[in-house]
């Protein structure tokens, strides 16, 4: 099945969409219109930056082949947290510790930024404090210490340290061996934050046009973006489209831009929502009421909600097709980390496809000037990994920066080197698989 045909089935039975109030939506673009910059891309990187470059006085037009919030913005696992997808040596090995540093700077502003959205626009999330990494071995455990302990010294980011014995007071699970707390970091509701971006930037004067795909780019000193029943003509554009630049385009049918589409992959990733529970049997899982992620290469990551229930996320798929029997996969999963949990029945299970990179660093950058036939004016940002509830947001409003003329922390980003996934076309998802099936098994041996 093609992977937005997958995508739509996946939307069907999502918590958040059940529990955040869609208002009216944006009207399809109907016209050829001009703008100083031409967004695609409905999600929350997409809207940051809409925002910030309102902000600083620049006409903006955003395109959504859906909704806002349809993709990962508005489907996943709602943890914000420091730091990247891959690990710091990865950034240090390309750039040096010293823009190592700045990076990792760059990723507790954009913890410090999303509060700051929340408060200035009023966003109403389900916003809570806390993080918690916990490590399912003894060795993973010494392992967790070890990068805590180097965080600390070499970025100045401390972690609160959990022993073995200590673990019960931060939770109710016989599967972890040590632990580390985080409570800069934290959780939210992803598609109310989206959403409530989605209105700021209306409120701010962003023309939003939802269910308008962009069938075609023309780049050139003023690209030329073809919708079907209208167009865009900008000074500067914005790709933020993710997974839905290549798999299929926008608009479903050929990528906009081929060249990117090697330099990521769409992973489906899961989640399921327990029934209500007790509020007092529900506090006592995760007493802290942080979000939580294990620290397997393939991890599970769960999360109380304001309601009272469970959300579990894990059972990651390197392909495009949906595990058999999901449900039942992941209410297994879940009752193997709180065996409490046997008897609650689960309510709500739902998916979607984030866009991961060879060495899991985001890819930033502009479109080459002989790929885009003129000037660098075509920015993209892609290849969160998983890791972009926050990063987007800073994301955003470093294009913002770029645009407006100062490219330097944008261009730090930039300088990250990519490789594309092997195989080619029709054999890099059999690839990966086989690749993932080592990390599982080294997950299940260590």
């Amino acid at each position: 099945m093609p992977l937005l045909d997958t995508d739509r089935e996946l939307t069907r039975h999502s918590y958040y969409a059940a529990t955040a109030a869609r208002t009216e939506g944006c009207p399809a673009l109907e016209e050829d219109i001009d703008c100083d910059v031409a967004v695609v891309g409905g999600g929350l990187a997409g809207l940051a930056a809409a925002v910030d470059l309102k902000q600083r006085g620049f006409d903006v037009v955003l395109l959504e082949a859906h909704e806002v919030g349809f993709g990962a913005s508005g489907r996943n696992g709602g943890q914000a947290i420091h730091g990247l997808a891959c690990e710091i040596e990865t950034i240090e090995a390309q750039l040096g510790r010293d823009n190592a540093r700045r990076v990792f700077a760059m990723t507790i502003e954009a913890l410090d930024l999303l509060r700051a959205r929340n408060a200035e626009h009023r966003i109403d999330c389900d916003w809570r404090d806390g993080w918690l990494g916990l490590a399912t071995s003894p060795g993973k455990a010494r392992a967790l210490a070890v990068s805590a302990d180097r965080l600390e010294a070499v970025y100045g980011y401390p972690l609160e340290r959990i022993a073995k014995p200590d673990l019960p007071r931060w939770i109710a699970s016989p599967r972890y061996h040590g632990g580390v707390h985080d409570a800069r970091s934290g959780h939210l509701h992803p598609l109310k934050f989206t959403l409530g971006l989605a209105r700021a930037a209306v409120a701010a004067g962003v023309r939003l046009h939802e269910h308008t795909p962009v069938t075609a780019l023309e780049p050139g000193e003023q690209p030329l973006l073809r919708c079907p029943r209208g167009s865009v003509r900008a000074r500067q554009v914005l790709l933020a489209g993710n997974v839905y630049l290549h798999a299929g385009g926008s608009a479903g049918k050929t990528p906009l831009v081929p060249a990117l589409a090697a330099r990521v992959m769409p992973v489906g990733t899961y989640i399921a929502c327990s029934e209500a529970l007790d509020p007092a049997f529900a506090a006592s899982l995760v007493p802290s009421g942080a979000a939580v992620c294990d620290t397997n290469f393939v991890l599970d990551y769960f999360r109380p909600t304001v309601d009272h229930r469970l959300l579990y996320g894990g059972r990651v798929s390197y392909s495009t097709v949906t595990p058999a029997d999901l449900a039942e996969s992941m209410r297994r999963r879940m009752v193997a980390t709180f065996p409490q949990l046997a008897n609650a029945k689960v309510e709500c299970v739902w998916g979607g496809f984030v866009d991961i990179t060879m060495n899991r660093a985001p890819d930033f950058g502009r479109l080459p000037a002989a790929a885009a036939g003129g000037p660098q004016n075509i920015y993209y940002l892609q290849g969160f990994s998983g890791h972009g509830l926050a990063l987007t947001g800073l994301a955003g409003r470093l294009v913002a920066e770029a645009m407006a003329g100062d490219a330097s922390r944008f261009d730090l980003f930039a300088r990250l080197k990519h490789r594309p996934f092997p195989g080619g076309e029709r054999l890099r998802t059999p690839a990966l698989v086989l690749g993932m099936a080592w990390y599982r098994l080294r997950d299940m041996l260590a």
